[in-house]
């Protein structure tokens, strides 16, 4: 493997990292802020990637319009969820894991075919590209960073209002929240809706970027996105103790980065691509382990010191 060939494969590996950021940062609003593992972030980045390439091809949309229509299917999506989990009282896992289900035979009536090329297709990265005259890497990178800064910019501003902030009270604390006469089942469903129009934006995007859009795009979104929040997590406890809202925010979308640079080296020493989901999961199993792993390390030399304290005194 040559050096051009490697320092290639990284370059191409940053541009899927910030698009597919904009699914880990939905993944992190369920999952850290709600502290709902939502599995039906496969079907929504699907129906992202589906409702975007459909009106595109069949009916001559804008590409920019089409994601507004991708956000729209998503928000939907989520709170579908969130009623069945809320309303119905059926178990979050088990409700996402419905809406998924669900979703993917939608997906298939809305393309009509398990797979729609956007063949000569204009999206909002190669019309950025015939614009400017850059490269498709380079054009991809600049219009993923700009959708990126107007999504944390947007999500920022909203958990500063009043809804934003019952959402928070829900997920940190549901019984304190209902207390203050917050109706969290609503904010659930909000909460989950906002996710799952973030994910499905993410999907219309990934579809744009790579001319393609596929029933099983989302397969394995769940874990991607977990990777992308962890390693992000890590490293921001590295650079900042406490970081604030915008950064938590950057910082998944640099795990995502990280991510895909990782899945890429690992590529390019010759992972079998069949291996790459086993060589996912694995990876989210030891980001998620050690936190733990090293917390207990500390309570443990913390005890050690405590009773070596006691024996000299």
């Amino acid at each position: 493997m040559s050096l051009s060939a490697l320092s290639m494969a990284l370059y191409s590996a940053i541009p899927q990292g910030i698009i597919w950021g904009i699914m880990a940062l939905g993944v992190y609003l369920s999952f850290r802020l709600l502290n709902i593992a939502d599995m039906s972030c496969e079907g929504t980045f699907a129906s992202g990637a589906a409702i975007s390439a459909i009106l595109m091809v069949n009916h001559g949309f804008n590409p920019y319009l089409t994601l507004i229509f991708s956000i729209l299917i998503g928000f939907i999506g989520g709170m579908i969820t969130g009623i069945m989990h809320t309303k119905f009282k059926i178990p979050a896992i088990l409700a996402g894991i419905l809406t998924q289900l669900g979703l993917y035979s939608i997906n298939l009536h809305i393309m009509g075919a398990s797979n729609v090329p956007l063949l000569r297709i204009d999206t909002v990265f190669n019309t950025f590209a015939a614009l400017t005259g850059l490269d498709n890497t380079t054009s991809t990178i600049i219009v993923g960073l700009g959708f990126a800064m107007i999504v944390v910019a947007l999500i920022y501003a909203f958990f500063g209002t009043e809804i934003g902030s019952a959402i928070r009270a829900t997920g940190c604390n549901p019984s304190m929240a209902k207390a203050q006469g917050i109706d969290t089942d609503n904010m659930i469903i909000i909460g989950l809706g906002l996710s799952n129009a973030l994910i499905a934006l993410s999907g219309a995007l990934v579809s744009q970027s790579q001319g393609y859009a596929d029933v099983k795009i989302g397969q394995g979104a769940i874990v991607i996105g977990l990777a992308a929040i962890i390693i992000g997590e890590v490293l921001l406890s590295a650079v900042f103790k406490r970081g604030n809202f915008v950064a938590k925010f950057s910082f998944v979308f640099l795990g995502s980065i990280f991510y895909r640079i990782i899945v890429s080296l690992v590529l390019q020493m010759g992972l079998n691509t069949d291996d790459l989901k086993l060589f996912s999961a694995i990876l989210v199993m030891i980001a998620l382990a050690t936190p733990a792993y090293l917390e207990h390390q500390r309570t443990r030399s913390a005890y050690n010191a405590s009773l070596k304290g006691d024996h000299h005194a």
